[in-house]
């Protein structure tokens, strides 16, 4: 190896684990050795057979291997390693004569090849490119469990304490095969949080079916949960595979069920007492393996009371309770499900915008959302879509939205903030007291948060809450 005098610098505080594969232990050695110097934590193996024990006994960042080796060469070591460490990054050294066993190693997976003898600071220069690939993918996942950890449980998205407190919820009754009752106005995500439930369990790999019992007919609904033969009824023309049927082994979601007829209502209660289910205009019997998940935007309790809807069917639908909390009353989510919106529709629509307007923002974050989340993702649908410059703006909001920042309004509409009166003619200091303290409402007190939110700096937000004597 050729040695340069000057020493690259430490690439991080912590030690980066190299595994040196080599059966010429001298200049595996010497390679573990120059490594050293720059923050490696480095371990010899003298022969393919000892390396392939250290990578199937240890964890390593990087692995340098030798290609041409006696027992066990330079390619065996790499298939091991990507079977054993898929994370860890492997660099293949070789002779000139070696050059198209190196090309096929780059083909199976390895990091880089470098060539005999070997430069020191390119051999350095490898390994730090190496492992700082290694930790971006590491600090990337990393980032991804600590966003679902904090904001979400696959595709439930919050950081509220509200949806803190649900996501504690699924993640105690995922595993389970409990029935789940999901309470919510319409729009909050009674859907999504069933698809969690779902994709959270045991049963993910199988079906995830919904039915939306408030769209069918009465006389249809029957057919839709269990099935019929040919010629159970008019028009019955074939047999129909129902939805207990088609979800067998996973997640069967009833949305709506408080729309359920009496009727049906007894038959579901039979269905899940006993676990088995009959096809209309059939004789038999069979047995179904189905997780139920319902959801319901009445009350049912009250339902119970006024006798149109079964006590004992809800009892065994009550299981287990969610109550998804309307968007109104959890304001603080309304930019994570912005960000989140705007990424996922940008991908679907294949319309890109890099954010919202200070004045957008603060429209959509002074809306009561009646249609909840559903009504906000729709929103947003519509300023992408609609939009020409790529930063969402006020004049993409509907006029019910834009009004509340003084934008557009109809005739006879007032154009002030919601619950306050007009803040046109008013004192410049009088609207911004206002719009800081509304940020700060929104952002639950957090000055970085509400300072982000109105595009100033954070010491400035500080100075005004002092000025204006905000909480």
């Amino acid at each position: 190896m050729t040695e340069d005098a000057s020493e690259a610098p430490d690439l991080t505080a912590i030690p980066i684990r190299v595994l040196v594969v080599d059966d010429d232990e001298s200049h595996a050695q010497a390679v573990a050795e120059s490594l050293s110097r720059i923050n490696c934590e480095c371990q010899v193996a003298a022969s393919g057979e000892r390396g392939s024990g250290l990578i199937t006994s240890d964890s390593w960042d990087v692995i340098v291997t030798d290609l041409q080796m006696g027992d066990i060469n330079g390619l065996e070591i790499l298939r091991l390693a990507k079977d054993e460490l898929p994370d860890a990054e492997v660099i293949v050294l070789t002779g000139h004569g070696s050059i198209a066993s190196a090309v096929t190693a780059m083909q199976h997976g390895a990091y880089t090849y470098l060539t005999k003898p070997l430069d020191i600071t390119e051999l350095r220069s490898a390994v730090e490119k190496a492992s700082a690939r290694l930790r971006l993918i590491r600090r990337n996942a990393e980032l991804r469990r600590s966003l679902e950890e904090r904001f979400g449980f696959e595709g439930v998205i919050g950081n509220s304490p509200q949806m803190h407190h649900i996501v504690t919820q699924l993640k105690s009754v995922a595993p389970t095969d409990s029935t789940v009752l999901i309470h919510g106005e319409n729009g909050t995500g009674k859907e999504l949080v069933a698809k969690a439930l779902h994709q959270n369990s045991p049963r993910k790999s199988k079906p995830f079916v919904p039915l939306n019992i408030s769209a069918l007919p009465d006389s249809i609904l029957e057919s839709e949960l269990f099935g019929h033969e040919q010629g159970a009824f008019t028009g019955a023309i074939g047999r129909r595979i129902g939805k207990f049927e088609h979800a067998n082994g996973g997640t069967l979601f009833l949305d709506e069920v408080g729309e359920m007829p009496m009727e049906t209502q007894i038959k579901l209660l039979r269905v899940l007492e006993d676990r088995r289910i009959t096809r209309l205009g059939a004789n038999d019997e069979f047995n179904v393996n189905v997780r139920l998940v319902a959801a319901t935007n009445a009350n049912l309790k009250q339902m119970v009371a006024d006798g149109s809807f079964r006590e004992d069917l809800y009892y065994r639908l009550m299981v287990v309770s969610i109550e998804l909390p309307p968007l109104r009353d959890r304001p603080g989510d309304i930019p994570l499900l912005m960000e989140h919106f705007l990424r996922d529709l940008s991908k679907k629509t294949g319309r890109e915008a890099h954010g919202f307007s200070r004045t957008a923002r603060l429209a959509l974050l002074s809306y009561d959302w009646p249609g909840n989340i559903r009504q906000l993702r729709n929103t947003i649908e519509s300023m992408l879509v609609m939009d020409t410059d790529g930063l969402l703006d006020v004049d993409g909001l509907p006029a019910e939205i834009a009004q509340l920042v003084g934008g557009d309004t109809e005739p006879g509409e007032s154009s002030g903030p919601s619950g306050a009166d007009s803040l046109i003619g008013r004192p410049l200091d009088e609207v911004e007291k206002y719009y800081i303290q509304r940020a700060l409402d929104l952002t639950d007190g957090n000055r970085e948060e509400a300072a982000r939110l109105l595009g100033k700096g954070e010491r400035t937000i500080y100075r005004k809450i002092k000025e204006y004597g905000l909480k």
